[in-house]
């Protein structure tokens, strides 16, 4: 978690909100939840009251022991789009050492993770993947146009898409330079 800002207490927050909920979704105590998890007590009432800051292994630990994904934790509670998170998970001493969630698909069995490179001009379009895929789309340099269903989404650098691919999509550079981009399909 980040040591210096303000995002800090947003995200510390949501933890709290997030695993209090949780564990009282599935009538879990404190105690039970810190048995199962291996986190002590202490540090989850510490936690649940947005006043611990935790590394990302106890997250890991208190999200396996709730059955959750490690991104539940962290998302703000009233998140419209489950798959698109965008909250700071790690910070080191160096105010440019940073991790960032970005977004979390659900996967059956795999995830590949492709870097492609468009021209100007250059389109590459796909048939619709199976029921249960999806694809997480990150432009690292130019923008990038994406065609879900013939609706358009221009991406410019820094900016993510993540969506269902069980349609027709594509990938367009309508630029005048070529644009890079880090693909993650979900299986």
């Amino acid at each position: 978690m980040h040591k210096d800002s303000s995002h800090r207490a947003s995200v510390l927050q949501h933890v709290s909100l997030n695993v209090r909920s949780l564990r009282t979704a599935v009538g879990m105590s404190q105690t039970a939840l810190a048995e199962r998890s291996g986190v002590s007590r202490r540090m989850l009432v510490a936690i649940e009251a947005g006043e611990k800051n935790v590394s990302l292994t106890t997250l890991d630990l208190i999200a396996e022991a709730l059955g959750v994904a490690f991104s539940t934790l962290i998302q703000a509670p009233d998140q419209r789009d489950p798959g698109r998170i965008e909250e700071l998970a790690w910070a080191g001493e160096h105010p440019q050492s940073r991790a960032v969630l970005l977004g979390s698909s659900v996967a059956r069995r795999e995830v590949e993770l492709w870097e492609w490179t468009l021209a100007p001009g250059e389109c590459y379009s796909s048939e619709a993947d199976a029921e249960g895929w999806s694809e997480q789309i990150y432009v690292a340099q130019g923008q990038l146009t994406l065609i879900i269903e013939g609706a358009e989404h221009r991406l410019q650098v820094g900016q993510f898409h993540v969506f269902p691919s069980n349609c027709r999509y594509a990938y367009r550079n309508d630029g005048v330079e070529a644009v890079r981009f880090v693909r993650n399909v979900v299986i």
